[in-house]
C-alpha cells in the first residue's frame, strides 16, 4: 500500500464516537467539545469527522435493526412476530417493517466477508 493510499484510507476512517461525561451532556451548549475549538479549520475537520462517524454508526445500526426484524419474523420460530408486530415494537409503519424484514433476510443470507 502506498503512502497516499494509506493517508486516504485513514482520512475516510470515521472518528471514534466516545461517550461524553455526564456533566458535559447536562450542558446543552456542549457537544463533543466542539464549542471550545477556536480554530475554524480544526473545528471543521473535527465536525466533519463526527458527521462521518455518525453516518457510519447510523448505517450499521439500521443493518442491525433489519437483522433483528428478520430474526423476529422468521417463520421457523414458534414465537415469530408478524410484520405488524415488528412495526409496533420498532415504531415503524407496517410497510417499512416488511422492507426491513426483507433487507434483514438479505443480510443474513449473504453475510459480509
Amino acid at each position: 500500500m502506498t503512502e497516499s493510499e494509506r493517508n486516504e484510507r485513514q482520512r475516510l476512517r470515521p472518528a471514534p464516537l466516545l461517550f461524553e461525561p455526564s456533566q458535559a451532556v447536562a450542558d446543552p451548549e456542549h457537544f463533543f467539545d466542539l464549542e471550545s475549538m477556536e480554530d475554524p479549520g480544526e473545528l471543521l475537520a473535527r465536525a466533519t469527522e463526527l458527521t462521518q462517524a455518525f453516518r457510519v454508526a447510523t448505517d450499521r445500526s439500521v443493518e442491525f435493526q433489519a437483522i433483528a426484524a428478520a430474526q423476529l419474523a422468521d417463520p421457523r420460530r414458534f414465537d415469530r412476530l408478524t410484520a405488524a408486530d415488528v412495526a409496533q415494537r420498532a415504531e415503524w409503519t407496517e410497510d417499512y417493517a416488511k422492507k426491513m424484514i426483507e433487507f434483514g433476510r438479505s443480510l443474513l443470507d449473504s453475510p459480509r466477508a
